[in-house]
């Protein structure tokens, strides 16, 4: 048995990009601002969102388009539209391309990772998939939409999360605001703003601590099902 389930595949998360920018953008933005050390150590798949942008970007100028958007809001961000069809479109992605070990989000891609496991644990969202175990959240917030929000945080949040907080993101109090809802955050700070970092040598520390963790849990994952097969046949025998 030990040979088997000493074999541990690499943790895979969903990767959710930001408003207006696409997966490509998020995949360029993650590889070549973090090290190959913490890259190895990591799958992450990068969907588009559901919904062609509706207006300008933010990185046009700086990454090509085509632009996506998850869902829109209005100018307080209390009121949504498209949000049953964006959580519909990802719970598909996660039938048809996982199994998943978390979810990563940047920006409204952040928003929705720290929402959807109080969504989900409510049966709003992701009912035909397995419970969300991770959350790596940067430049994330909570919820504006009021129902949205009671739904999302009224219990907390329970699975691991790893959260990077910028000292000069515009979103920063509500990232804040968010680590209150959970129940075992990671926080890495860093000083730049509404961005994806890079690591300092004391957040390379902590991410890659994260992941191991996360390692760890599939490791045992693996000798559950694998001392299921033996025990199944042995009854089979």
């Amino acid at each position: 048995m030990g040979s088997e389930a000493g074999i541990v595949r690499k943790p895979r998360f969903l990767g959710l990009h930001g408003f207006r920018t696409s997966g490509a953008i998020l995949k360029t933005q993650i590889e070549t601002k973090w090290p190959k050390s913490v890259l190895e150590k990591i799958d992450i798949v990068y969907p588009d969102a559901p919904f062609p942008a509706q207006g300008k970007s933010d990185v046009d100028g700086i990454f090509d388009p085509p632009y996506y958007e998850w869902f829109q809001f209005n100018k307080e961000f209390t009121t949504y539209t498209n949000f049953d069809e964006c959580l519909a479109y990802i719970e598909d992605i996660i039938i048809k391309q996982g199994p998943f070990d978390g979810l990563l989000g940047f920006s409204q891609g952040a928003i929705l990772s720290g929402g959807l496991p109080g969504l989900q644990a409510k049966g709003m969202a992701l009912t035909k998939v397995p419970q969300i175990k991770n959350l790596i959240i940067i430049g994330g917030a909570k919820f504006k939409n009021e129902t949205v929000a009671e739904n999302a945080y009224s219990s907390p949040i329970h699975c691991p999360s790893l959260h990077f907080l910028g000292e000069n993101d515009f979103l920063k109090p509500y990232g804040l605001e968010l680590l209150e809802s959970c129940v075992d955050p990671v926080v890495i700070h860093h000083p730049k703003g509404h961005t994806i970092p890079r690591f300092d040598e004391s957040g390379l520390e902590m991410m890659l601590s994260f992941l191991k963790r996360v390692e760890k849990d599939i490791l045992s994952e693996q000798e559950k099902d694998l001392c299921y097969k033996e025990e199944e046949n042995a009854v089979e025998a």
